[in-house]
């Protein structure tokens, strides 16, 4: 009988009073494929960290026992880890930029990579990084590799990282959330990439998301986690099709589907127009240009949209197609270059001290809840903000009033005095969303607001907004790169490319019928639970690019 070349046996870890894991026990065979899915705080990302040591010196109290390829991690001194490290088994991370160095080119590092654990000279390293570059898919290689990792887009800084984890040839990859910052046509293309890699070397890989359609496409077994511990673990196609643990069926059914529209309780915004009534939000030919000269690039290209009140209108579109640009030009947090009228009046000209009574009534609602909120300020002063700006001082009906906007998004008002830190990503898009209706909007541009959220938590914001649409009568713009998300949102949906709309309609004709090309290939990219279905997919895809 082999030896499985990821042994961990009753691993626990400790950050001081939290119990991140909590006797987690595993096996991965060599060449094997296993996904780790769970929401935020299960775990998932520290018990793989524990596979390379990444938790020595960081305080952190790990016990029980861990062995990958061979290697005691708990037992191995430095000079083993770094043995084990790169040449063994290696780690893609969530975010490149994170894990690149900006100061020296993307071939530089990987050749670096390759010399720490190959006695080799500078030139055969350099070489050693084109060849990786190339097998995951950078085109011109040799140029490319002497370029810096800004000057790469988010899913070719992604396959640098991989090819960094290539060069010296692991036995395991570890790939902790690598696409969930990525589109979904880009994200099918990384995908794609690291099946063909598995079935091309027989390396193993550990896969940790939270997108459980990720895990569909791209593993054989699936470990569902949960408060730290292992709640279901199986073939893929079994505890995604017929889950034991109701935890497992629970997190299932969070899960949006791009071929199912919104549920009966979901966002009630209204099909179509109220009869006679004029639109809330009507842009027409919106444009955006950044740059000058040569260098001058169109964000958004002659853009035309309506939005009512009680509405919720979707758009996609793959990163850099211009979404966030329109975004903030809807409420003319950028300038733009054509007609907008709010209300029935023009607002796209007017200079900003005409703008101040329009700026409470269009707000917006940002990706990162951690970059928008002042990280030296207490959630209930910056809920409070909207309030002072608008000319009250009386400091109790501001506090009672904060407290109610925090009860009404779900939080205890009893946590006013806390800092932005001390809550986990949900909570903080529940305490921008509180903040956004403390300046009583009647329209609101909601830009990737669930994107970096496990799919529970995406549940209960997407079901907060859709409750206060209802009550409120708020129209909603949806931006997002999962499709399958805008159509459990919205009522109708644009998609955008190269700042262009390309495709528009009622949210079950475009995905229903899609006419556009592109929109099509967008909807043909999105992960399905259906791992067979997804397997037919890729064949699909690999036989169109082949063409």
């Amino acid at each position: 009988m082999t030896t499985p070349l990821v042994q961990v046996e009753d691993l626990t870890i400790d950050f001081g009073a939290v119990r991140a894991v909590d006797g987690l026990s595993f096996t991965l065979e060599a060449g094997a494929a296993l996904g780790v899915v769970g929401e935020s705080g299960s775990g998932k990302s520290a018990s793989a960290s524990a596979l390379l040591g990444l938790h020595r010196g960081t305080g952190a109290r790990v016990t029980g026992t861990v062995r990958v390829a061979g290697t005691d991690v708990g037992a191995a001194d430095e000079a083993e880890l770094r043995a084990l490290r790169g040449a063994k088994a290696a780690m893609v991370f969530q975010d490149p930029l994170s894990s690149l160095d900006p100061y020296y080119t993307v071939g530089d590092q990987i050749a670096e990579v390759y010399r720490v654990h190959n006695s080799v000279s500078r030139r055969a390293a350099r070489a050693r990084a084109v060849e990786v570059l190339d097998r995951v898919g950078i085109p011109d290689a040799a140029r490319r590799a002497r370029s810096r990792p800004h000057e790469f887009s988010g899913g070719m800084r992604q396959r640098a990282l991989i090819a960094m984890a290539l060069a010296c040839e692991p036995r395991l990859i570890v790939a902790d959330e690598p696409t969930t910052a990525l589109d979904v046509t880009v994200q099918a293309q990384i995908l794609d990439l690291l099946h063909d890699l598995r079935r091309e070397t027989g390396t193993a890989l550990l896969l940790v998301t939270h997108d459980v359609g990720v895990a569909a496409e791209s593993v054989d077994d699936v470990l569902v986690m949960q408060h730290g511990r292992a709640v279901e673990r199986g073939p893929v196609a079994e505890v995604l099709g017929a889950p034991r643990q109701p935890y497992t069926r629970e997190l299932l059914a969070s899960v949006p589907r791009v071929d199912s529209g919104r549920s009966s309780g979901s966002v009630p915004g209204p099909r179509t127009a109220p009869p006679g009534a004029g639109p809330l939000l009507e842009a027409v030919g919106l444009r955006r240009e950044f740059g000058r000269g040569s260098s001058r690039v169109t964000a958004v290209d002659d853009v035309s949209l309506t939005v009512h009140a009680g509405e919720t209108l979707g758009i996609v579109g793959e990163s850099g197609s211009g979404k966030t640009t329109l975004g903030r030009m809807l409420v003319r947090l950028d300038d733009p270059t054509a007609r907008l009228r709010y209300g029935g009046r023009e607002i796209g000209s007017l200079p900003e001290k005409a703008l101040r009574p329009f700026r409470r009534e269009l707000q917006m609602v940002f990706q990162d809840p951690v970059a928008s909120l002042n990280p030296r300020r207490s959630v209930g002063e910056s809920v409070a903000d909207p309030l002072r700006a608008a000319g009250e001082t009386d400091e109790t009906r501001i506090r009672d009033r904060v407290s109610g906007l925090l009860e009404r998004v779900g939080l205890d008002a009893g946590r006013y005095e806390r800092y932005p830190h001390e809550f986990s990503g949900g909570q903080r898009q529940r305490i921008g969303i509180a903040r956004v209706l403390a300046a009583e909007p009647k329209l609101i541009v909601c830009d990737e607001p669930v994107s970096a959220l496990d799919v529970t938590t995406q549940a209960q914001v997407i079901a907060l907004l859709a409750e206060l649409q209802r009550e409120l009568g708020i129209g909603l713009v949806f931006i997002a790169h999962d499709l399958a998300v805008v159509r459990q949102v919205s009522d109708r949906v644009a998609v955008m490319r190269q700042g262009r709309i390309v495709e528009q309609g009622a949210v079950d004709e475009v995905y229903g019928s899609p006419q556009d090309a592109y929109t099509k290939q967008l909807l043909a990219a999105v992960p399905t639970l259906d791992p067979a279905h997804a397997a037919a997919r890729r064949a699909a895809r690999s036989e169109l690019a082949l063409a």
